[in-house]
């Protein structure tokens, strides 16, 4: 797979995982923001986040989180570590973890002289130009340094802004699964009230997952039900059954 994965009919399931590598990630210094805006915007495409790893800026420990994950993902988004700076190493532990080589690419090259003067073209910058052989670039048009897509590996920018366009970019190119459907229900109860009952509705519903989240406002408990399922009908019954357990819960509060 190097130009996106085809199928006649959409599968029920694309998976995917994100490698975040940083150290400054790791320390706490910066708050990763990139994780969670992939999760969402896959979800919404009809891709499922099946994974979340932080790597530190380490070749080796880049090398073996990309292969164990592209073995057992559809898609690897990776984010961070492709500027210009001697601690940006991912380009080529991605060359190395797919045993390529790599060297400037002309078209990178090109790309950077849209946004830099020749005379400013310094190694540095040049660094960014380096790209594994037969990666594909991902086009970057906010400060033109590309990203690369290399067999089911997506490699993009870790400054959110600029992520955020080169999954723009790729987007339109990945395989796609069938969305997943969500409905939320507000109970005002805690989560071990309902617990027993949303177990029983979870059996009998077997393509619906069902999720509580407990929160508590203006000093009152309550729970967020969470109702996800790629099956229509099953999630409009489940939802239906998990409104009137929340209205019996509303019930006995009062």
């Amino acid at each position: 797979m190097t130009e996106g994965i085809e199928a006649a009919a959409k599968p029920a399931t694309i998976t995917a995982a994100v490698l975040i590598i940083g150290d400054e990630i790791l320390s706490g210094r910066t708050k990763d923001r990139n994780g969670g805006y992939i999760a969402e915007y896959l979800t919404a495409i009809g891709i499922d986040l099946r994974e979340v790893r932080v790597v530190p800026d380490v070749e080796d420990e880049i090398v073996d989180a990309v292969n164990a994950l592209r073995a057992r993902y559809t898609y690897v988004f990776t984010t961070g570590g492709i500027g210009p700076t001697h601690d940006d190493i991912t380009a080529d532990a991605i060359a190395r973890a797919f045993g390529v080589s790599i060297d400037e690419d002309p078209r990178a090259i090109a790309m950077l002289l849209e946004y830099i003067r020749p005379e400013d073209m310094n190694a540095a910058r040049r660094r960014m130009a380096r790209i594994p052989a037969g990666a594909r670039l991902v086009v970057n048009p906010i400060s033109k340094a590309p990203g690369f897509w290399i067999g089911n590996v997506i490699v993009m920018a870790g400054i959110p802004a600029i992520m955020q366009v080169m999954l723009d970019n790729v987007a339109p190119q990945l395989a796609t699964g069938v969305p997943m459907m969500s409905r939320t229900v507000r109970a005002a109860c805690r989560e071990g009230d309902v617990a027993a009952d949303l177990a029983t509705i979870a059996a009998n519903h077997g393509t619906v997952s069902i999720g509580s989240y407990p929160f508590m406002e203006n000093g009152q408990y309550g729970t967020h039900l969470v109702l996800r399922s790629r099956d229509a009908q099953a999630l409009e019954a489940a939802h239906n059954e998990v409104i009137a357990l929340a209205a019996r819960m509303t019930l006995a509060a009062g």
